[in-house]
């Protein structure tokens, strides 16, 4: 039960962390800062049938070693993915602005969107680093992957809204 309450308040730190460094740079954002990522390595990295698979062919030292190596990189995946949730939503913050109510519309749902998965990557970032003190267990990042493509959909509308000659892509 201890394990249980310092990981909730982990987790509300990194959740009021993350919504003031972001509220504290809403007004700087535009599109030339979301970094690409690539979201087949993103899914296979998170894939729990990889690591069962690399764990039934390696011996445990060489799992554990190689299951550590994958963690750092799916850490880096969800850093760069939180990173462009913050920056969409200082886009959709500024489109509020807007007096197209079909523009304010697709501002809202791509800051709402934007929100849950910045959430989701802090906390899918506390539970990364967790396991890499123990790689044997289990990781589920299907929820940051599902949410990027979301986040990806509402962006592309926005921007389509805003500069139909001009699409914006958060995914390489």
């Amino acid at each position: 039960m201890n394990v249980a309450l310092v990981l909730v308040i982990a987790a509300v730190i990194s959740l009021i962390v993350t919504v003031l460094v972001a509220r504290s740079r809403l007004q700087f954002f535009d599109a030339t800062q979301i970094q690409a990522v690539d979201v087949e390595a993103f899914r296979n990295l998170a894939d729990p049938r990889e690591s069962q698979y690399l764990q039934s062919r390696l011996p445990a030292s060489d799992f554990r070693r190689v299951q550590r190596i994958r963690l750092r990189a799916l850490a880096a995946y969800v850093r760069a993915v939180g990173g462009n949730a913050v920056v969409l939503i200082g886009i959709g913050q500024l489109a509020f602005r807007s007096d197209n109510p079909e523009m304010m519309e697709a501002a809202r749902k791509l800051v709402d969107d934007a929100l849950l998965l910045r959430r989701n990557a802090s906390i899918a970032l506390l539970r990364i680093y967790i396991r890499l003190l123990w790689p044997d267990t289990g990781f589920a990042a299907s929820p940051i992957l599902e949410g990027y493509q979301r986040l990806s959909g509402s962006a592309m509308l926005l921007s389509r809204l805003q500069n139909p000659a001009a699409t914006l892509r958060i995914s390489a």
